[in-house]
């Protein structure tokens, strides 16, 4: 049975809340290797000659963000969302009333580099209300009881984690806490070679594979699964979550999470539209693409053919960050 908890959020930052990022994110290698790779872009954009025009299907944050990349790069790309409503898995709507409905418990992990850069290039971090450094659960065999673990201050990774995971006695018994290494001390010895393997494998797969008592499963890993993908563990890949506990064991604050102090159209999409469109892109709602039209005897995208009939014409590349393609015309 799913378990849900209601976290009620103030404009400014509320007891148990930071304003500020944690400093030791920006020093990790990930967010330093995101923040060269996006500062390339931005330093030595295209000349007008070699300008492209780029078509990207779907408003998520995905869609958004290579939009706002492109345009550092001097490129003009449209986003084609086909909602009123930008966000993706992130959106919202107001209702009646004017309050917003959200589509689910959204939070950012202090080891997503690329969106920490992606809030500091848009000058809007102090839009994050970070929460005190622990990991909270409900307990299933104690309902409306909640037990967590806590990341001591100041401590390097992944000492600060061993303590936490140490400290707490109620969740996982030690010999429950000993039948989790075989599994994860290859992820720590081998790093991503190992995690990428174990992606034929769902999450209850590895389990089964290592010999986890089914616990683990319980408390830990339906609430990760739900949390990274909204999956269960037996539909997830094990590559996954061993990516996001590799990111929470190796660096000090990556399993320090923030909340956005709004909704995310207002507070995180239209900063994004506002970039874009500074830098000549365009960004439409309400405008499903209902077809990719190809041209029989080149192969090449002719044009897209929007919901309301429209025709939109190439010289463009067709680019979709959902379904993880790319259709080139050429151009």
């Amino acid at each position: 049975m799913a378990r849900a908890v209601l976290i009620l959020l103030s404009a400014t930052p509320a007891a148990g809340f930071a304003a500020h990022t944690p400093q030791r994110i920006y020093t990790t290698a990930n967010y330093r290797e995101a923040a060269a790779l996006s500062q390339k872009l931005a330093v030595a954009p295209v000349p007008p000659s070699q300008r492209k025009k780029v078509a990207i299907i779907g408003g998520g944050l995905s869609g958004l963000a290579c939009a706002k990349y492109l345009s550092d790069a001097g490129h003009e790309p449209t986003v084609y969302e086909a909602r009123r409503v930008l966000g993706g898995k992130v959106s919202a709507w107001q209702d009646a009333d004017g309050d917003w409905i959200e589509t689910g418990l959204h939070i950012f992990f202090g080891a997503y580099p690329n969106m920490m850069n992606l809030f500091a290039e848009l000058g809007i971090e102090d839009r994050l209300q970070w929460k005190d450094h622990k990991m909270t659960f409900a307990m299933q065999d104690r309902p409306g009881e909640f037990t967590s673990f806590n990341f001591p201050p100041n401590v390097p990774a992944p000492f600060n984690m061993a303590a936490a995971i140490l400290s707490n006695t109620e969740m996982l018994s030690l010999e429950e806490k000993v039948r989790m290494v075989p599994g994860l001390l290859p992820m720590l010895i081998e790093g991503q070679s190992f995690i990428d393997k174990q992606d034929e494998l769902s999450v209850a797969q590895f389990m089964h594979k290592y010999g986890m008592p089914r616990r683990i499963n319980d408390e830990i890993f339906i609430a990760m699964g739900k949390a990274l993908d909204f999956l269960d563990p037996d539909r997830l890949s094990m590559t996954v979550v061993l990516t996001a506990m590799n990111r929470f064991i190796n660096e000090a604050d990556g399993s320090q999470t923030a909340f956005l102090d709004g909704n995310q159209p207002d507070r995180l999409c239209a900063p994004i539209v506002e970039h874009i469109k500074a830098r000549g892109g365009a960004v439409r709602t309400g405008s499903p693409v209902r077809e990719i039209e190809i041209d029989a005897q080149t192969g090449e995208v002719a044009r897209l053919r929007l919901g309301s009939g429209e025709a939109v014409r190439v010289p463009l590349r067709v680019t979709i960050p959902q379904g993880g393609g790319e259709v080139d015309s050429g151009s």
